[in-house]
């Protein structure tokens, strides 16, 4: 080789591929719109979930509420002759109040008036209308003539001589809610123990428990 030649060197080849940064756009993330749209979803759930509540709560029909507003025991009279029978005469008042939205068909209204567990007589009232969260008073008037008193004989004596005679009424109401297109039948009935003065016909005490449908 001449000294002319060149000689020429050569870098040796690196063992690892050389470095490269790959980077890589994700889209923007906004986790404050997110976390609103999920709060406002939630908070109108609740409100939808609440207004059907409070719908069914005021639509949902109920039965009526009657209670005794006055009873009058216009006579008595204990007759001996020739057998002990009483001679009874009772006007009563009934309240019957509707307390749906909408308004209520009744049948009738039928009271039961007893003495300590007997049942005395019974009378029935025609049927009408009530409105909507209406009221209305129904009058009625028994009148018993002829009641043999057989057991029970001491205990009206006592009553008669203390002034007041504590008798039992049954009231119970009957009919059907007028709810959009249906009718769905109603009915209400209270049991009560009637303290009644025989001087001046009035209502001393009333005590009152209403029948569960």
């Amino acid at each position: 080789m001449s000294s002319k030649d060149e000689y020429v060197f050569y870098a040796p080849l690196p063992t690892t591929p050389p470095r490269q940064d790959v980077i890589i756009l994700l889209p923007a993330y906004r986790p404050h719109r997110n976390r609103h749209n999920r709060c406002l979803l939630r908070t109108v759930t609740i409100f939808l979930f609440l207004l059907l509540a409070a719908a069914i709560f005021i639509l949902y029909p109920s039965d009526p509420a009657i209670r005794i507003a006055r009873l009058q025991l216009n006579h008595v009279q204990l007759k001996s002759n020739p057998k002990l029978v009483l001679d009874l005469s009772f006007s009563l008042t009934i309240k019957v109040r509707n307390k749906d939205l909408f308004s209520f068909q009744y049948d009738s209204l039928d009271v039961t008036v007893g003495y300590r567990g007997r049942e005395l007589g019974f009378v029935s009232s025609k049927g009408g209308r009530l409105r909507a969260r209406g009221s209305s008073y129904v009058n009625a008037t028994l009148d018993i003539d002829g009641f043999e008193v057989i057991h029970d004989v001491f205990y009206l004596l006592e009553d008669l001589a203390k002034g007041v005679i504590p008798f039992d009424t049954d009231t119970q109401v009957k009919g059907k809610l007028g709810l959009l297109f249906f009718d769905i039948p109603l009915k209400a009935r209270i049991s009560c123990e009637v303290f009644v003065n025989t001087n001046d016909q009035t209502i001393v005490h009333q005590d009152c428990t209403p029948w569960l449908a």
